[in-house]
């Protein structure tokens, strides 16, 4: 379900145990990027989820309006149509639940399919422009405004996980480095030292962002999780 975010600073009633809440995320003291989520557990699976979505009060210096969605009957996600304000302090209350995290800089990295380009500007600055190759005709990398999932150091891409044997010519099986999620469904910005001469040329993935190993560490070194991160063709 999606609904009209409540008002960012309205007043906080008192808790109602069948709205009792387990946890929000971020967490308390979490620094995060400009497009971040919040995301409620409730302790029991909710049955009302207007009076539910009416009890979760989100306060910042700036609170943009914002959609809600359930990802189960106990966990609903509330997504800000717009960024965050920067270096801003966020207070989330809920069924008795309390957290208060913050964003650092708005470090928004855009990827431009046709012009085989990643960059990222930091506080409306640009800061770098990386060549880039996005996917490839047959494994085209999605247009959209997405956010960084997760980080991970070190991962192994396996091209059996989205039903593309290893034996197939398009089959591979690789350990890339500095991998930021871009989708659940498997598009990273990453390393790849294999694409490098046809990174700002063509595209060659099979719908990751490809950058070189120097870019792709600086970036993952800049990028925290909940920054936008936009693909445009």
């Amino acid at each position: 379900m999606v609904g009209p975010a409540p008002a960012g600073l309205a007043a906080v009633p008192g808790p109602r145990s069948d709205l009792a809440v387990t946890a929000i995320t971020p967490a308390s003291g979490d620094v995060v990027g400009v497009a971040a989520p919040v995301e409620v557990t409730f302790a029991e699976p909710v049955t009302n989820l207007a009076r539910a979505e009416q009890s979760i009060h989100i306060a910042s210096d700036k609170t943009p309006t914002g959609q809600f969605t359930w990802l189960s009957n106990q966990v609903v996600q509330w997504v800000p149509d717009q960024f965050w304000p920067a270096h801003s302090p966020i207070s989330v209350t809920a069924g008795g639940f309390s957290t208060s995290f913050e964003t650092g800089s708005a470090v928004v990295g855009v990827a431009d399919i046709d012009a085989h380009t990643f960059t990222v500007s930091i506080d409306d600055q640009v800061i770098r422009q990386m060549p880039a190759s996005m996917g490839k005709s047959k494994f085209p990398t999605p247009v959209g405004k997405f956010t960084a999932l997760e980080k991970q150091q070190v991962v192994v891409m396996d091209s059996r996980t989205i039903g593309i044997p290893l034996s197939d010519p398009e089959g591979y099986k690789l350990t890339v480095n500095d991998a930021v999620r871009v989708t659940w469904g498997g598009v990273y910005v990453h390393g790849a030292p294999w694409s490098v001469g046809s990174q700002g040329n063509s595209n060659v993935s099979h719908g990751c962002i490809n950058l070189s190993p120097d870019n792709a560490d600086w970036y993952y070194n800049t990028v925290r999780i909940g920054d936008p991160i936009i693909v445009q063709a």
